[in-house]
Protein backbone atom coordinates (compact mmCIF):
# COMPACT_ATOMS: atom_id res chain seq x y z
CA UNK A 1 0.00 0.00 0.00
CA UNK A 2 1.35 3.60 -1.21
CA UNK A 3 0.63 5.07 2.30
CA UNK A 4 1.41 8.81 3.55
CA UNK A 5 4.49 9.37 6.15
CA UNK A 6 2.91 9.79 9.74
CA UNK A 7 2.74 13.92 10.47
CA UNK A 8 4.72 14.30 14.23
CA UNK A 9 3.03 15.61 17.43
CA UNK A 10 2.96 19.31 17.00
CA UNK A 11 2.19 19.71 12.93
CA UNK A 12 -0.61 22.15 12.19
CA UNK A 13 -3.26 21.02 10.07
CA UNK A 14 -6.47 22.33 8.47
CA UNK A 15 -9.48 19.94 8.75
CA UNK A 16 -10.74 18.96 5.11
CA UNK A 17 -14.35 17.92 6.53
CA UNK A 18 -16.77 19.60 8.89
CA UNK A 19 -16.94 17.99 12.41
CA UNK A 20 -20.28 16.70 13.93
CA UNK A 21 -21.34 16.38 17.10
CA UNK A 22 -23.86 13.15 17.74
CA UNK A 23 -26.42 15.78 17.54
CA UNK A 24 -25.62 16.78 13.99
CA UNK A 25 -24.20 19.90 14.96
CA UNK A 26 -21.05 21.17 13.42
CA UNK A 27 -18.26 21.50 15.99
CA UNK A 28 -15.60 22.90 13.58
CA UNK A 29 -15.90 23.49 9.98
CA UNK A 30 -14.08 22.34 7.14
CA UNK A 31 -10.78 24.51 7.29
CA UNK A 32 -10.32 24.88 10.84
CA UNK A 33 -6.85 24.70 11.95
CA UNK A 34 -5.76 22.54 14.96
CA UNK A 35 -2.84 21.15 16.14
CA UNK A 36 -1.65 17.52 15.92
CA UNK A 37 -1.56 16.15 20.21
CA UNK A 38 -2.01 12.50 19.10
CA UNK A 39 0.24 10.25 16.54
CA UNK A 40 -1.38 7.01 15.54
CA UNK A 41 0.79 3.87 15.64
CA UNK A 42 0.43 3.89 11.74
CA UNK A 43 -1.26 5.63 8.74
CA UNK A 44 -4.95 3.78 8.65
CA UNK A 45 -5.76 4.97 12.45
CA UNK A 46 -6.68 8.14 13.05
CA UNK A 47 -5.05 11.29 14.83
CA UNK A 48 -5.72 13.35 17.38
CA UNK A 49 -6.28 16.99 16.93
CA UNK A 50 -6.48 19.86 19.51
CA UNK A 51 -8.60 23.07 18.17
CA UNK A 52 -8.30 26.75 19.58
CA UNK A 53 -11.32 26.41 21.77
CA UNK A 54 -9.22 23.48 23.47
CA UNK A 55 -11.69 20.94 22.34
CA UNK A 56 -10.02 17.55 20.77
CA UNK A 57 -11.64 15.63 17.99
CA UNK A 58 -10.00 12.36 16.07
CA UNK A 59 -9.40 12.78 12.17
CA UNK A 60 -8.41 10.04 9.89
CA UNK A 61 -5.30 11.41 7.77
CA UNK A 62 -7.50 11.98 4.29
CA UNK A 63 -9.29 14.64 6.64
CA UNK A 64 -6.71 16.83 7.25
CA UNK A 65 -3.82 18.44 5.72
CA UNK A 66 -0.94 20.81 6.59
CA UNK A 67 -1.17 23.87 7.40
CA UNK A 68 1.45 24.76 5.02
CA UNK A 69 1.01 22.95 2.60
CA UNK A 70 -2.78 24.54 2.15
CA UNK A 71 -1.28 27.68 1.92
CA UNK A 72 1.01 27.05 -1.28
CA UNK A 73 -0.24 28.82 -4.15
CA UNK A 74 -0.43 25.78 -6.53
CA UNK A 75 0.96 22.30 -5.61
CA UNK A 76 4.49 21.42 -6.54
CA UNK A 77 3.78 18.36 -8.09
CA UNK A 78 1.68 20.43 -10.39
CA UNK A 79 4.48 22.83 -11.82
CA UNK A 80 7.20 19.38 -12.20
CA UNK A 81 4.64 17.67 -14.50
CA UNK A 82 4.18 21.43 -17.05
CA UNK A 83 7.85 22.29 -16.46
CA UNK A 84 9.07 18.66 -18.61
CA UNK A 85 8.10 20.13 -21.44
CA UNK A 86 10.65 22.85 -21.16
CA UNK A 87 13.94 20.63 -21.17
CA UNK A 88 16.24 22.51 -23.95
CA UNK A 89 18.81 19.65 -23.51
CA UNK A 90 18.63 15.92 -22.20
CA UNK A 91 22.31 13.56 -21.79
CA UNK A 92 23.26 10.59 -20.44
CA UNK A 93 26.13 10.43 -17.86
CA UNK A 94 27.12 7.69 -15.82
CA UNK A 95 28.24 4.14 -16.13
CA UNK A 96 26.90 4.41 -19.74
CA UNK A 97 29.14 7.10 -20.61
CA UNK A 98 32.26 6.40 -18.88
CA UNK A 99 31.93 2.58 -20.42
CA UNK A 100 31.73 0.53 -17.22
CA UNK A 101 27.54 -0.33 -17.73
CA UNK A 102 26.75 -4.10 -17.22
CA UNK A 103 23.06 -5.25 -18.24
CA UNK A 104 21.43 -3.78 -14.78
CA UNK A 105 23.45 -0.60 -14.97
CA UNK A 106 20.57 2.34 -14.89
CA UNK A 107 21.07 5.00 -17.43
CA UNK A 108 21.91 8.06 -15.84
CA UNK A 109 19.76 11.05 -17.79
CA UNK A 110 20.49 14.55 -16.61
CA UNK A 111 19.60 18.12 -18.41
CA UNK A 112 18.56 21.66 -18.16
CA UNK A 113 15.49 23.16 -18.68
CA UNK A 114 14.27 26.95 -19.29
CA UNK A 115 10.81 27.83 -18.47
CA UNK A 116 9.11 30.93 -20.25
CA UNK A 117 9.69 33.98 -18.20
CA UNK A 118 6.50 34.52 -17.09
CA UNK A 119 6.79 31.19 -14.75
CA UNK A 120 9.67 33.28 -12.94
CA UNK A 121 7.67 36.13 -12.30
CA UNK A 122 4.54 34.63 -11.01
CA UNK A 123 4.08 33.69 -7.39
CA UNK A 124 4.84 29.99 -7.91
CA UNK A 125 8.23 30.31 -9.02
CA UNK A 126 10.02 27.59 -10.97
CA UNK A 127 12.19 24.72 -8.88
CA UNK A 128 15.23 24.41 -9.20
CA UNK A 129 15.31 21.06 -9.73
CA UNK A 130 13.37 18.47 -11.90
CA UNK A 131 13.51 14.80 -11.26
CA UNK A 132 11.23 12.07 -12.72
CA UNK A 133 12.37 8.48 -12.27
CA UNK A 134 16.36 8.12 -13.30
CA UNK A 135 16.11 11.62 -15.00
CA UNK A 136 17.18 15.32 -13.41
CA UNK A 137 17.05 18.63 -14.99
CA UNK A 138 18.09 21.42 -13.41
CA UNK A 139 16.99 25.07 -14.05
CA UNK A 140 19.53 26.97 -16.29
CA UNK A 141 20.45 29.48 -14.05
CA UNK A 142 21.37 26.37 -11.40
CA UNK A 143 22.69 24.19 -14.19
CA UNK A 144 25.40 27.55 -14.84
CA UNK A 145 25.87 28.50 -11.31
CA UNK A 146 26.93 24.85 -10.73
CA UNK A 147 29.12 24.40 -13.75
CA UNK A 148 30.94 27.56 -12.27
CA UNK A 149 32.01 26.13 -9.48
CA UNK A 150 33.15 23.37 -11.74
CA UNK A 151 30.58 20.56 -9.94
CA UNK A 152 31.63 17.22 -11.43
CA UNK A 153 28.22 15.97 -12.94
CA UNK A 154 27.53 19.23 -14.64
CA UNK A 155 30.76 19.47 -16.60
CA UNK A 156 30.23 16.03 -17.48
CA UNK A 157 26.58 16.67 -18.75
CA UNK A 158 28.31 19.26 -20.64
CA UNK A 159 31.22 17.24 -22.01
CA UNK A 160 29.03 13.75 -22.66
CA UNK A 161 29.34 12.00 -25.92
CA UNK A 162 25.62 10.47 -25.24
CA UNK A 163 23.46 13.28 -26.41
CA UNK A 164 19.97 13.11 -26.73
CA UNK A 165 17.98 16.47 -27.45
CA UNK A 166 19.43 19.29 -27.83
CA UNK A 167 18.09 23.00 -29.22
CA UNK A 168 19.38 25.72 -30.87
CA UNK A 169 20.19 27.30 -27.40
CA UNK A 170 21.73 24.76 -25.71
CA UNK A 171 23.84 23.71 -28.85
CA UNK A 172 25.35 27.41 -27.93
CA UNK A 173 26.10 26.73 -24.54
CA UNK A 174 28.12 23.14 -25.27
CA UNK A 175 30.04 25.55 -28.43
CA UNK A 176 30.86 27.50 -25.33
CA UNK A 177 31.45 25.03 -22.35
CA UNK A 178 35.10 25.38 -22.61
CA UNK A 179 34.37 28.52 -20.01
CA UNK A 180 33.60 26.58 -17.45
CA UNK A 181 37.16 24.92 -17.56
CA UNK A 182 39.03 26.30 -14.67
CA UNK A 183 41.53 25.30 -11.95
CA UNK A 184 38.50 25.00 -9.35
CA UNK A 185 38.28 21.79 -11.00
CA UNK A 186 41.28 20.77 -8.64
CA UNK A 187 39.30 21.90 -5.71
CA UNK A 188 35.97 20.23 -6.53
CA UNK A 189 37.70 16.69 -7.56
CA UNK A 190 39.91 16.46 -4.73
CA UNK A 191 37.39 17.57 -2.03
CA UNK A 192 35.25 14.45 -3.41
CA UNK A 193 38.11 11.76 -3.75
CA UNK A 194 39.32 12.67 0.04
CA UNK A 195 35.84 12.49 1.45
CA UNK A 196 34.99 9.43 -0.57
CA UNK A 197 38.19 8.12 0.47
CA UNK A 198 37.66 8.84 4.40
CA UNK A 199 34.14 6.91 3.70
CA UNK A 200 36.32 3.81 2.31
CA UNK A 201 38.85 3.83 5.07
CA UNK A 202 36.27 3.90 7.62
CA UNK A 203 34.40 1.14 5.62
CA UNK A 204 37.59 -1.03 5.87
CA UNK A 205 38.18 -0.51 9.43
CA UNK A 206 34.70 -1.31 10.97
CA UNK A 207 33.71 -3.90 8.10
CA UNK A 208 37.18 -5.42 7.18
CA UNK A 209 35.86 -4.54 3.41
CA UNK A 210 34.81 -1.45 1.14
CA UNK A 211 31.89 -0.69 -1.51
CA UNK A 212 33.85 -1.95 -4.43
CA UNK A 213 31.64 0.57 -6.53
CA UNK A 214 32.47 3.47 -5.09
CA UNK A 215 36.08 2.68 -5.27
CA UNK A 216 36.25 2.45 -8.63
CA UNK A 217 34.56 6.01 -9.09
CA UNK A 218 37.09 7.40 -6.56
CA UNK A 219 40.03 6.25 -8.97
CA UNK A 220 37.65 7.19 -12.21
CA UNK A 221 37.40 10.70 -10.69
CA UNK A 222 41.42 11.19 -10.21
CA UNK A 223 41.89 10.21 -13.97
CA UNK A 224 39.54 12.31 -15.39
CA UNK A 225 40.94 15.43 -13.08
CA UNK A 226 44.70 14.68 -14.61
CA UNK A 227 43.11 14.90 -18.11
CA UNK A 228 41.31 17.82 -17.21
CA UNK A 229 44.23 19.99 -15.87
CA UNK A 230 45.90 18.82 -19.18
CA UNK A 231 44.19 18.88 -21.74
CA UNK A 232 41.34 21.04 -20.69
CA UNK A 233 38.45 19.31 -21.44
CA UNK A 234 36.46 16.51 -19.25
CA UNK A 235 36.63 13.17 -20.58
CA UNK A 236 34.02 10.68 -19.49
CA UNK A 237 35.13 7.12 -21.01
CA UNK A 238 38.13 5.81 -18.75
CA UNK A 239 39.75 4.09 -22.33
CA UNK A 240 42.35 1.71 -21.41
CA UNK A 241 41.73 1.94 -18.05
CA UNK A 242 38.00 -0.01 -18.31
CA UNK A 243 39.37 -3.22 -17.38
CA UNK A 244 41.38 -2.29 -15.09
CA UNK A 245 38.45 -0.20 -13.15
CA UNK A 246 36.28 -2.88 -13.30
CA UNK A 247 38.13 -5.32 -11.79
CA UNK A 248 37.76 -3.00 -8.84
CA UNK A 249 34.23 -2.73 -9.19
CA UNK A 250 34.18 -7.34 -9.10
CA UNK A 251 36.42 -7.00 -5.97
CA UNK A 252 39.34 -8.26 -7.84
CA UNK A 253 41.51 -5.92 -6.76
CA UNK A 254 43.00 -5.56 -2.97
CA UNK A 255 42.41 -2.55 -0.47
CA UNK A 256 45.98 -2.20 -0.55
CA UNK A 257 46.67 -1.92 -4.36
CA UNK A 258 43.22 0.41 -4.67
CA UNK A 259 45.50 2.96 -2.34
CA UNK A 260 48.53 2.81 -3.47
CA UNK A 261 47.26 3.64 -7.29
CA UNK A 262 45.19 6.43 -5.25
CA UNK A 263 48.19 7.64 -3.73
CA UNK A 264 49.95 7.74 -7.27
CA UNK A 265 47.28 9.02 -9.03
CA UNK A 266 47.15 11.82 -6.58
CA UNK A 267 50.46 12.96 -6.89
CA UNK A 268 50.30 12.54 -10.79
CA UNK A 269 46.47 15.03 -10.55
CA UNK A 270 48.85 17.72 -8.05
CA UNK A 271 51.88 17.58 -10.90
CA UNK A 272 49.21 18.40 -13.67
CA UNK A 273 47.42 21.15 -11.12
CA UNK A 274 51.06 22.92 -10.92
CA UNK A 275 51.67 22.95 -14.78
CA UNK A 276 48.12 23.35 -16.20
CA UNK A 277 47.20 26.16 -18.35
CA UNK A 278 43.64 26.62 -16.83
CA UNK A 279 42.84 29.77 -15.79
CA UNK A 280 41.95 30.17 -12.17
CA UNK A 281 38.57 31.26 -12.78
CA UNK A 282 35.49 30.75 -15.09
CA UNK A 283 34.75 33.26 -17.14
CA UNK A 284 31.31 34.52 -15.41
CA UNK A 285 30.74 37.62 -17.74
CA UNK A 286 30.39 35.09 -20.71
CA UNK A 287 28.02 32.69 -18.32
CA UNK A 288 25.59 35.55 -17.20
CA UNK A 289 25.56 37.36 -20.74
CA UNK A 290 24.57 33.73 -22.39
CA UNK A 291 21.84 33.56 -19.16
CA UNK A 292 20.80 36.85 -19.92
CA UNK A 293 19.98 36.14 -23.41
CA UNK A 294 18.58 32.59 -22.80
CA UNK A 295 16.41 34.65 -20.57
CA UNK A 296 15.44 36.87 -22.91
CA UNK A 297 14.21 34.22 -25.32
CA UNK A 298 11.90 33.12 -23.32
CA UNK A 299 9.87 36.35 -22.64
CA UNK A 300 6.68 36.02 -24.46
CA UNK A 301 3.46 38.21 -25.34
CA UNK A 302 1.43 38.29 -22.48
Amino acid sequence: MNLPLILPSGTQVVTLTDIYSHAGEILVPAGGVGVIVGVPVDPTHAYRVRFSDDSEHTLKRRDLTVRALQQEPIAVEHVNDEMFIWVIYRCVIGSQAYGLSHQNSDTDIRGIYLPPAEQHWSLVGVPEQLERGEETYWELEKFLLLALKANPNILECLYTPMVQHVTPLAQELLAMRHIFMSRLIYQTYSGYVASQFKKLQKDMENYGSIRWKHAMHLIRLLLAGITAMREKRIELHVGEQRERLLDIRRGLVTWEEINEWRRALHREFDLAFQTSELPERPDYELANAYLLRARRSMVRDL
